[in-house]
């Protein structure tokens, strides 16, 4: 059997890992690498045949474990996608999203550069979508499934986001089992709305992601009384408005979750919320349709008091025009919007309009990357760049971590040590920056308890084990 690191190596995007065993092969995410140095059109060139790849397993919708696999159909693939079912559902929303991102920014560019020269062309149209979307095939959570005679599947419960699975691939080669697991992205216990991950068998095998490597979330206050102080003093004790970036698939839901606990138990009084996001709006209807995925609370919230993600103070916004009239509501409000990073998407409308307003705050509950808006408002830039205007930053800027949808170092650690030290033979750290897996790595080897030196393994883009 053996292991080729394809993605995701020493760095957090472009998840891809390819096991071989005899001449069947298995392709486990297949992600967009949208790295800083990366160019998109670099992500059609794959360093193995498409043609060759047997199956493809997919753990979970994110683009940066999904958001290659048109492409790889359009190269060549003609395999099954095995996933849960809420991720084929999420992933079709996400990959039609990132056809619109790919032909705005191909239009944009052939304007600047008026044809005298070819700008970044789109990875993937809608029929590429469509082809990937006839490929699925879904399979519950820890249900046995078999690829052939020789190798089974099962989905562990990883939390993170709706439907996300850690992959346990049992295989027999020549007369011996080897098991081999591959936790995608695992998340958080106690999460609004999703579940939480479950333990993974004793496994000789594990590759682990490594994305809070050396961090540890906030825990001293959950994720209402957060919100709760900053409602209460950016819309009610000062009569202003709240806008809140998040991501559509996954946190909206959360955060829409987690404001109807609070206003239908009375915490403050009722201002009108504002969700801004079409591929929100179509997202929720996802986590709707898949309610037997949520997790207990929510659905027990259900039974008692009806839909999670609809209150009465709540608002979808539908089209442009509702967009815009937001803008001209002058009452005390919070908006929920995308993206997230606020790059690009409704969100820098709003902001546009509010990030001189004194009486505006804007708070963060997810990760910026180095170079976008939202990083620059949070390390206190007086001045960012919107829509082609210098505007001075006036509005209050916050942040929390309380709904971030990563298990932290703790969390990974614990998963880590799960695993029988005398079975297991390798753990391969990968979905992390170079510092977050060397401080994930020098705590699992660091004592006589912990792992041996050569158990823990950093791998590099390309790098082939033999297993």
């Amino acid at each position: 059997m053996k292991l080729t690191i394809w993605g995701a190596a020493r760095q957090v995007t472009g998840s891809m890992h390819l096991l071989e065993t005899g001449n069947y092969k298995i392709l486990i995410d297949c992600g967009l690498d949208y790295e800083k140095d990366t160019r998109l059109e670099e992500n059609e060139y794959f360093p193995f045949d498409p043609a060759s790849i047997d199956v493809l397993i997919l753990t979970h919708a994110h683009i940066d474990h999904s958001g290659n696999i048109p492409t790889l159909i359009r190269m060549g693939f003609d395999g099954q996608i095995l996933c849960t079912p809420p991720t084929a559902d999420l992933t079709e929303l996400l990959l039609l999203d990132s056809v619109n991102i790919f032909l705005k920014k191909e239009k944009k560019h052939s304007k600047r550069r008026r044809g005298h020269s070819s700008g970044p062309k789109a990875l993937y149209l809608q029929k590429h979508v469509m082809e990937t979307t006839e490929r699925f095939v879904t399979i519950s959570f820890n249900k046995l499934f078999r690829l052939n005679g020789d190798i089974s599947l099962e989905f562990v419960p990883a939390g993170h986001l709706l439907g996300a699975a850690a992959v346990v691939l049992n295989v027999n080669e020549h007369g011996v089992e080897k098991k081999i697991a591959f936790t995608g992205d695992i998340g958080r216990a106690n999460y609004p709305v999703i579940v939480d991950p479950e333990p993974l068998p004793p496994v000789d095998y594990l590759v682990c992601e490594s994305t809070y490597g050396g961090r540890y979330h906030t825990k001293d206050k959950t994720v209402e009384q957060v919100l709760v102080e900053t409602i209460d003093n950016a819309c009610i004790k000062n009569p202003g408005r709240l806008i809140i970036p998040a991501f559509s698939i996954g946190r909206t839901q959360a955060l829409v979750y987690s404001l109807n606990k609070i206003f239908s138990a009375g915490l403050l009084p009722r201002v009108k919320i504002f969700v801004d996001s079409p591929l929100a709006n179509y997202a929720t209807e996802v986590f709707r349709k898949h309610h037997s995925y949520l997790n207990e609370e929510a659905q027990d919230f259900y039974l008692r008091k009806g839909d999670e993600f609809e209150f009465e103070n709540l608002y979808y916004i539908q089209n442009l025009q509702e967009s815009k009239d937001v803008s001209n509501y002058f009452e005390p409000c919070i908006i929920v919007s995308s993206a997230g990073m606020l790059e690009g998407g409704r969100i820098q409308d709003h902001l546009f309009y509010n990030v001189q307003n004194y009486y505006c705050t804007i708070l963060f509950i997810g990760y910026s990357a180095k170079g976008t808006l939202g990083h620059r408002l949070l390390r206190g830039d007086p001045v960012v760049h919107i829509r082609d205007r210098e505007l001075a930053v006036y509005a209050t800027i916050k942040q929390t971590d309380t709904l971030s949808g990563h298990g932290d170092h703790g969390d990974l650690l614990r998963l880590i040590q799960s695993q029988d030290k005398a079975q297991i033979k390798k753990v391969f750290l990968v979905h992390g920056e170079p510092e977050s897996m060397q401080a994930l790595r020098s705590d699992l080897v660091q004592d006589d308890q912990g792992y041996q030196d050569d158990q823990v393994v950093i791998p590099e883009k390309g790098e082939v084990f033999e297993l």
